[in-house]
């Protein structure tokens, strides 16, 4: 759970910074949101999030 709480924040600060910088309109910010509702009532939701967990520990596990 600690992991989709840290990778909504990112990528609600990512959205953000791109909507302030003019990289990413309003339309396309809602359109990704539309698709992320979407995604995540269909049968590929349990793969993508396995995906995304086994990245963050791949990423957690590297040391510098």
């Amino acid at each position: 759970m600690a992991i989709s709480i840290s990778m909504g924040l990112l990528l609600l600060i990512l959205a953000a910074v791109l909507l302030r910088t003019g990289r990413l309109k309003v339309s396309h910010a809602l359109v990704c949101c539309l698709l992320g509702f979407y995604l995540a009532g269909t049968s590929v939701a349990p793969t993508i999030h396995d995906g995304l967990t086994a990245t963050a520990d791949i990423v957690s596990g590297i040391r510098p």
